[in-house]
């Protein structure tokens, strides 16, 4: 269950034959990416269990389980913001119940993510994914 917006992710990963040209191409995506703003950068925003900083700020649309899920992100380091971006085009635009049921290791795993992230990196985007998923779970409960 992929967005239009992965999908464009997927299809250029999948031109792309260089490892290094796949990293940049992460890192643009990043840089791509409007800024958090400083007012949002808290603890209550902040993903534990990344190397980097990392702060997510949801944006939800509607109430229940129907309604749309959005965030944005922010991070100190480079590649991380562009791991934000890659989640961002995982999730962005998706109800809140159907957050919950993308399987993100087989997504992210279609671009070979996991294997070429080093694992502090891969712990990071995992918990990344686990505050997305309570976050939108949190709203299709309320």
């Amino acid at each position: 269950m992929a967005t239009p917006a992965f999908e464009d992710i997927a299809d250029t990963f999948a031109f792309l034959d260089d490892w290094e040209d796949r990293y940049r191409h992460v890192i643009e995506l990043g840089r791509a990416m409007p800024a958090l703003d400083e007012a949002f950068r808290v603890p209550a925003t902040k993903v534990n269990g990344c190397a980097s900083q990392v702060w997510l700020m949801p944006h939800v649309e509607g109430q229940g389980p129907g309604a749309r899920f959005d965030f944005q992100g922010e991070s100190d380091a480079m590649i991380v913001r562009g791991l934000i971006a890659v989640l961002h085009a995982l999730y962005s635009g998706l109800t809140v119940a159907e957050v919950g049921q993308v399987d993100a290791a087989a997504e992210l795993g279609r671009l070979g993510l996991t294997e070429h992230l080093s694992s502090q990196r891969s712990n990071g985007v995992r918990a990344m994914v686990e505050r997305i998923r309570d976050l939108a779970s949190a709203t299709a409960a309320a």
